[in-house]
């Protein structure tokens, strides 16, 4: 069976902090992706090429087998489930909080919460786990504001530093679970690509080692 691998990446923050780990792994595109417009790249390796797609598309990816490996944020794979998926190296890079996040001084509805996120499935979850009825608006950026503007009573979202909180009056306020970026593999691929896969993900445990 063939050895050729393809890793889906996914762009933005989370980009700077894996092409320095693949890098220590042996493994550097042919093509700046940082500049090019290509979505497909060829690496030093013949056998290895690199996608690149937006961070909540990787899962997906990797699951249908388009490609046979991933990188993604703990926070994208809890959201999208594990089917066909097996979460096999944390990377220790992108690392953060996903938090709830509100008022420090405003006084929450009795009843039914409004939370503004982009992470339902995580939100609804956490808090069932709590007794607490919400209805979840799901938002794709900008999510501080919309405690502001009333749109909702807290959001749900990752937390860094915490700075664009502050700025916008918002504060932390429950954890939910720490996030880092995760090695994820297409179980067939595992199956049917198992030397190449396991030398990859060998050298890629290394480089974690190294860091």
């Amino acid at each position: 069976m063939s050895g050729n691998l393809t890793i889906a990446l996914a762009k933005g923050r989370i980009l700077n902090e894996t092409l320095p780990l693949l890098a220590r792994a042996g493994i550097e595109p042919e093509d700046d992706l940082s500049s090019s417009r290509k979505l497909v790249f060829e690496t030093n390796h013949p056998n290895i090429n690199l996608v690149l797609i937006r961070s909540a598309d990787v899962p997906t990816y990797v699951q249908y087998g388009a490609a046979d490996l991933g990188i993604a944020g703990k926070d994208v794979l809890m959201e999208h489930g594990g089917d066909g998926l097996y979460e096999r190296v944390d990377l220790n890079i992108s690392r953060c909080k996903l938090m709830t996040a509100g008022f420090v001084d405003k006084e929450l509805p009795r009843g039914r919460l409004k939370v503004a996120t982009k992470y339902p499935g995580i939100t609804r979850q956490f808090f069932l786990k709590r007794g607490k009825q919400i209805e979840v608006i799901k938002l794709f950026g900008s999510m501080e504001l919309a405690p502001i503007v009333g749109l909702s009573d807290l959001i749900v979202d990752l937390v860094d530093t915490g700075n664009t909180l502050r700025a916008n009056g918002l504060v932390p306020l429950e954890h939910i679970m720490h996030i880092s970026s995760r090695l994820i593999l297409n179980r067939a691929s595992l199956k049917m690509k198992n030397q190449a896969i396991k030398s990859l993900v060998s050298r890629i445990e290394q480089a974690v080692e190294y860091d």
